[in-house]
């Protein structure tokens, strides 16, 4: 006697779940990006009536006092700065020779001079100063 089977073997995959795993890990990498890109320096940018918008370079300087100054994200003082724009000015790139400068509302003007003659003495020639827009 023969006997028939039957339940038929489900030869498809289901892609329901597969979507669901998906679209988790997609929200995932999104919200964790994001808290990767949001800066820590907070500043108070001075206001201008006639700003333009900047394109963002490789090389960031952030003044926020005479001792806290931020070359990218790593904090320096004056001097070091210098050592390091130095560095920097010697490598002959053009795209590394422009630079983005913001400075808090309370830098005094002479510290800020003094960040502008460092990046002139290095060589940097693309000094953008940043503000707020109005």
């Amino acid at each position: 006697m023969i006997f028939k089977r039957r339940l038929k073997p489900i030869a498809s995959v289901e892609l329901i779940p597969m979507i669901d795993v998906i679209f988790q890990l997609v929200v995932f990498f999104m919200v964790s990006s994001t808290f990767i890109i949001t800066p820590g320096i907070e500043l108070q940018l001075p206001d201008s009536a006639t700003a333009e918008p900047v394109v963002m370079s490789k090389i960031v300087i952030t003044i926020v006092s005479p001792n806290e100054i931020y070359l990218n994200k790593e904090k320096e003082s004056l001097t070091t700065v210098g050592e390091k724009l130095k560095k920097l000015g010697e490598e002959g790139d053009q795209q590394k020779k422009s630079v983005i400068v913001q400075g808090d509302k309370s830098v005094s003007y002479s510290l800020m001079v003094r960040v502008l003659d460092l990046l002139r003495e290095n060589g940097f020639t693309g000094i953008n100063l940043r503000m707020k827009q109005p």
